[in-house]
């Protein structure tokens, strides 16, 4: 199985049309189908549910595209990589980050990097801590910044200079807006909105000491932006930390922060055990020298 057949089958899955993509790829229709037909059969499973005049991915064609579209970014980092072996630093440094108020840190390095460097380039992608840490795990990040408490032991790590406040985001003329903090005892009544991470849900209790059968939590996310709806016309109460309310930018939200007070830390983790570029090398000696802690 080479690259080129690998690009094959992902146009293939972009265009759900033989014709199409051949088309696009510059190859002739019977080539086209002959290479997916033989992937297919190397792999031993169909890839696709075929119809009349379109292909569309089946179960194992879904779980394939996310490997090859994986393979083929590898090879891509491989190859960045290789160039920055010269005097200049070139290159991409993937990134993932969180959405807190690390981001406005992180950016900022990336600004200060390009102005250094202005030969490397960043793909950035935001997402929660589980998602971020399992692009690590598999490559498509080389450094990820995430939020406290998370299972960082199997990475090395920098502390970042960023922590958050605990607490609750509501609807700016809620009631319990006139409070200058909230307790347990609050939390108790309200329809709650958290991350799904359970360790951050754990993490909260222990410091709140709460009962976690008496939460009720309708709902949870991945990512907090999508709540905001939910929260300012709905009537329900996103259980996070400041940074997520101040990236609202939202006249019509608040935080009230807890009692006891719950803070989390950050961190910038990459993989144990991985030659880093010189781009990446570089990056983290420049947010060490910006108040990280290796």
């Amino acid at each position: 199985m080479d690259t080129r057949v690998l690009r094959y089958f992902l146009k293939v899955a972009e265009t759900n049309n033989n014709t199409r993509a051949a088309e696009q790829l510059h190859v002739t229709q019977p080539t086209l189908s002959r290479q997916i037909m033989d992937l297919e059969e190397e792999l031993g499973v169909p890839l696709f549910d075929r119809q009349r005049r379109q292909m569309h991915l089946n179960q194992s064609g879904v779980l394939f595209r996310q490997r090859a579209s994986m393979m083929l970014a590898l090879l891509e980092q491989a190859e960045n990589e290789l160039h920055q072996q010269g005097t200049d630093l070139t290159g991409t440094i993937n990134l993932g980050v969180v959405e807190t108020g690390v981001g406005g840190f992180m950016m900022e390095m990336v600004a200060k990097f390009r102005d250094r460097y202005p030969g490397v380039q960043f793909a950035l992608f935001d997402g929660d801590g589980d998602s971020l840490r399992e692009r690590l795990d598999q490559g498509a990040e080389y450094i990820v910044a995430l939020v406290e408490p998370v299972e960082a032991a199997k990475y090395n790590y920098t502390r970042l200079p960023v922590r958050e406040e605990w607490g609750i985001i509501i609807k700016k003329d809620d009631p319990l807006t006139r409070r200058d903090v909230l307790t347990r005892e609050d939390l108790y009544d309200l329809p709650l909105i958290m991350g799904r991470r359970g360790i951050m849900r754990d993490s909260v209790s222990d410091v709140l000491k709460l009962d976690q059968t008496k939460l009720n939590i309708p709902i949870t996310i991945n990512l907090p932006m999508v709540s905001r709806d939910l929260v300012v016309n709905h009537h329900y109460y996103h259980l996070g930390i400041r940074g997520v309310y101040e990236m609202y930018k939202d006249d019509d939200l608040a935080f009230v922060p807890f009692s006891p007070q719950k803070t989390s830390g950050h961190l910038l983790a990459w993989r144990k055990n991985t030659i880093l570029s010189p781009a990446v090398e570089k990056f983290l000696q420049l947010v060490a020298a910006n108040g990280g802690e290796m």
